[in-house]
């Protein structure tokens, strides 16, 4: 690191080792990285052009992307970044990422992520971690999204309620406390994130259900992270309430599956 170097915040894998050189981010590449680069590539070609472009992979394992100003949220989340616009945007970006993805062929090579990936597959590239952390704003608007590490085939509707745990946020309200400014009505925000994707009526029936197997998931993921002695997730967990919060927000999803189905069928 260079006295030219801005090291960049936000999200927990790969804390401590992101860049910003110029117009460039240098960070751990993943090993996909070329099937990745590859993909962040011909949606650029298929004129998505709110994700980063890949550079190049340099000797040391890292890989350059092109940086995309904007601004970021980082927890604790400010009120802007939590307000119905900026969540409607989240929507509607998101849909334009899945419309490009979809036209774009998966490399069934490759070793995709398994780590927050749709346990049912798919044949479509999902981002699977669209968190404030990844989501570049301008102007109050999600405008780009980054950090696709974890992209893996799976369902568009899988993708949705992964973003919805994060933006909605899909959390009990003492959990929600923790990072989210207080007031966030999680039926109503559920229903605004569905309007700005344009979610089918079939895929707003079935996205409650998702979002409780998103959470397993996203609870099997913290799991192997902690049993591997990873600090920032043992620090995490600790402070965040331990793996009783992780029980008490997947019965809260259960004991309203019926009133969030109700707020996106009505």
């Amino acid at each position: 690191m260079t006295a030219e170097d801005e090291a960049l915040v936000g999200g927990m894998v790969n804390v401590g080792a992101v860049f910003r050189r110029g117009e460039l981010v240098e960070r751990p590449a993943p090993r996909n990285a070329r099937a990745l680069h590859a993909y962040l590539l011909a949606l650029k070609e298929h004129g998505f052009d709110a994700a980063p472009a890949p550079v190049g992979l340099t000797a040391d394992g890292r890989e350059q992307l092109t940086f995309i100003p904007g601004d970021v949220a980082l927890p604790p989340f400010p009120d802007w970044a939590m307000r119905s616009s900026a969540l409607e945007s989240v929507g509607s970006l998101l849909r334009r990422l899945h419309e490009t993805s979809a036209a774009v062929a998966v490399d069934t090579r490759a070793e995709w992520p398994r780590d927050l990936a749709d346990p049912e597959g798919g044949t479509m590239l999902c981002h699977n971690d669209v968190c404030p952390e990844n989501v570049v704003f301008r102007d109050g608007r999600a405008a780009a999204l980054i950090d696709f590490d974890l992209a893996a085939p799976g369902r568009a509707l899988w993708d949705i309620a992964m973003t919805a745990r994060y933006w909605v946020p899909m959390l009990d309200p003492e959990s929600a406390a923790a990072l989210h400014p207080p007031g966030l009505e999680t039926a109503a925000r559920l229903r605004i994130l569905a309007d700005g994707y344009g979610l089918s009526a079939e895929g707003r029936a079935e996205l409650p259900g998702v979002v409780e197997q998103a959470t397993e998931v996203c609870r099997a993921f913290v799991a192997h992270r902690v049993a591997s002695g990873d600090p920032t997730y043992l620090q995490a967990l600790a402070e965040r309430g331990g793996w009783d919060r992780w029980d008490r927000v997947q019965r809260w999803l259960v004991d309203h599956r019926k009133t969030f189905t109700a707020a996106l069928l009505n």
